[in-house]
């Protein structure tokens, strides 16, 4: 078989814009076990957009957009439903930019047979696969904008939003997170952003220009994290998986301190996981075990034991319905962290393809 035989149907992502969740997952409230908690977790996102003081996370771990995830995510950024990002570098770059580029990602088998998919250079992703050479086209655009870039060390919010710039310049990247978040001015923070895609072509880029490179300081990341969290009232997790994201984004609940402000534990926090506790590691660990650590608040906390592509698109389309968005005050950290505002006295603006600002009247 030819890499063409297996690259056929592409996956399509999920429009929750045309579901109405709400019947479903207010009948799901009345039931029991996992029914019953992914309902309160849906409630809880409903509750932080409402809620006029909180800032929203999202956090996204595992293969998310290959699987058709995208278009949600980028539809809640549009809407003004999420305010920071923080995910797995192959989200963000292997699977969102990737598809920007215009690639796709396509319908494949868990059970293939993975060295006849090695031998026409064909990845896969579980049951999904994904053109090996097409990728490296990916890793060869981050090189190309990694070598347009002032050689210095950057944050990977940064570097994404340099990314978001690109696309802005191109047609066809409609439903693209990160172009989304460069519009709207929503930071998309990748703490280990060597591990993707985005690693082949900054590791090309260095080795090309040994004496004078773009890096990227996951340190910096941290403390941008960590300075919105201090300068936001309230705070509220979605977590989507675990990993590394979600404990990046709970430990600046208590990095605020070293930059003298009191520690605050977030408002909020939901979490969709398939992991188990037992064995100790992150993923799996629950938000009342981040509650000894101060990084959560147990009022408003959440546990989903449900496989992300189920639970994500009921939780979303729910509080697409629900939330009542509009009018929410839009946050745009990514102009405070670049040092171009403060929250109350102006706005950003884009243009030619970078992030400016102007004050308000």
């Amino acid at each position: 078989m030819s890499k063409s035989d297996h690259l056929r149907e592409p996956v399509e992502h999920i429009d929750i814009s045309r579901i109405d969740a709400s019947t479903i997952v207010d009948m799901m409230a009345r039931m029991s076990t996992s029914a019953r908690d992914l309902a309160r977790g849906a409630r809880l996102y409903v509750e932080m957009v409402r809620d006029p003081d909180c800032t929203i996370i999202l956090c996204l771990a595992g293969s998310l957009f290959s699987a058709g995830l995208k278009r949600a995510v980028a539809d809640l950024v549009r809407r003004n439903m999420v305010d920071v990002i923080v995910s797995t570098g192959a989200n963000i770059v292997d699977q969102d930019f990737f598809e920007a580029l215009g690639f796709r990602h396509y319908m494949g088998s868990a059970s293939a047979d993975d060295a006849v998919l090695q031998a026409v250079r064909v990845d896969r992703i579980h049951d999904t696969y994904i053109d090996e050479d097409e990728l490296r086209v990916c890793d060869a655009t981050v090189r190309q904008i990694a070598d347009g870039l002032e050689p210095r060390a950057c944050s990977s919010r940064e570097f994404i939003r340099e990314l978001g710039g690109f696309l802005e310049r191109r047609d066809g990247a409609d439903d693209s997170v990160v172009r989304a978040a460069f519009q709207a001015g929503v930071p998309v923070f990748v703490p280990a952003f060597s591990d993707c895609s985005a690693g082949f072509g900054l590791m090309e880029h260095q080795h090309a220009r040994p004496a004078a490179h773009v890096t990227i300081d996951s340190v910096k990341d941290f403390l941008e994290l960590t300075k919105i969290k201090a300068a936001a009232q309230e705070t509220g997790l979605l977590m989507i998986g675990g990993g590394v994201p979600k404990n990046f984004a709970q430990d600046c609940a208590v990095g605020t301190a070293f930059l003298g402000s009191p520690e605050r534990a977030h408002k909020y926090a939901v979490q969709v996981s398939v992991a188990d506790p037992r064995d100790g590691g992150l993923s799996g660990s629950t938000l009342r075990e981040a509650h000894s650590w101060g990084k959560v608040s147990l009022a408003q906390e959440q546990m989903v034991y449900c496989e992300a592509t189920i639970a994500f698109p009921l939780i979303a389309a729910y509080a697409w319905q629900r939330a009542e968005p509009e009018g929410r005050a839009q946050r745009h950290w990514s102009c405070l962290l670049d040092g171009f505002r403060s929250p109350e006295s102006q706005i950003c603006l884009r243009h030619n393809g970078r992030e400016r600002v102007r004050q308000t009247q």
